[in-house]
């Protein structure tokens, strides 16, 4: 099997007449160029050079080759230029999936930061807690909560902590006062609902802390059930991640730490050094990392 590091030294040779001049050029020792050029010669079963005192001269055989070596190197070259090229573009489109409560509250303001600082990709944002199958193509990347991602050739980072614990608005507040203890909480009213994967976290809480039948009202969506709180219509167990980024919610209670529990972003193996994608992971990991500093501190 040719080697194409033997016949950069061929051309090398070729076109410099020595092995001296071609390990300069290729920055290599003519020792090195003298044994990839007879390297190549055994492998072919030809004598390209004819050894002479005043340096090496083709041989018939390799007069004949000589263009065809060129040819090789364009090609090689028009190769490693087009590669360079398509690493260097991050344009193109990037499906991404996240679960509703975080793709309608923290997920809009990252995108259109992401956009303004990388105009060449398009995102197209699917918020639903339905998960979808990367390694089928059915999104590139995943922000998702729970426990370790388990799925074939896929690739998480964990980013943080998915912390819960209950907020008011700050109308709700100044009128009934800010319950700070667990203690407190009976008396208040709570908004239930959410998507399934909020509601199934939230009513584990409520029942763990005997106050699901504390629940007044239930919405089908999280955008629903955070209007209602806003509005001042009672309390809810929320993640922090995302209601400590919302100037109208106020924590109450200090979060019960679920380590099992994590904020993920994933991908498929396959895509993971796709220029556009590579670009989307590492942005939204620095900016949902510091949101996550942010809601700690």
């Amino acid at each position: 099997m040719l080697d194409w590091d033997d016949l950069r030294h061929f051309l090398a040779v070729a076109e410099t007449g020595s092995t001296l001049a071609a390990g300069r050029r290729l920055r290599v020792s003519q020792t090195t160029a003298a044994r990839r050029v007879a390297a190549l010669e055994e492998a072919l079963g030809l004598q390209l050079f004819d050894r002479r005192q005043a340096g090496y001269a083709l041989t018939p055989a390799g007069e004949a080759l000589l263009d065809r070596a060129r040819a090789v190197a364009h090609a090689a070259g028009d190769f490693a230029d087009a590669a360079g090229a398509l690493a260097r573009d991050a344009g193109g489109e990037v499906r991404v999936t996240a679960a509703a409560i975080i793709a309608t509250t923290i997920m809009p303001p990252i995108l259109r930061d992401l956009h303004h600082a990388h105009p060449a990709i398009s995102i197209e944002l699917d918020g639903s807690d339905e998960l979808r199958d990367l390694a089928a193509g059915a999104a590139d990347v995943a922000v998702r909560t729970g426990g370790p991602p388990d799925g074939p050739g896929l690739v998480a980072r964990r980013l943080c902590d998915d912390e819960w614990t209950v907020y008011c608005s700050r109308g709700y507040a100044a009128e009934h006062g800010r319950p700070e203890r667990r203690r407190d909480l009976p008396g208040h009213e709570f908004i239930g609902g959410g998507e399934p994967g909020v509601w199934r976290i939230y009513q584990s809480w409520l029942q763990a802390n005997d106050l699901e039948a504390a629940v007044a009202m239930r919405h089908s969506t999280t955008t629903g059930l955070l209007a209602a709180v806003r509005s001042g219509a009672g309390l809810a167990v929320l993640p922090c991640l995302v209601a400590d980024q919302d100037p109208d919610l106020v924590r109450c209670l200090r979060p019960l730490p679920k380590p099992e529990r994590g904020l993920w972003l994933i991908t498929h193996e396959r895509l993971r050094r796709t220029p556009r994608v590579r670009t989307v992971l590492d942005f939204l990991a620095a900016r949902l990392h510091a949101l996550a500093r942010a809601s700690a501190g």
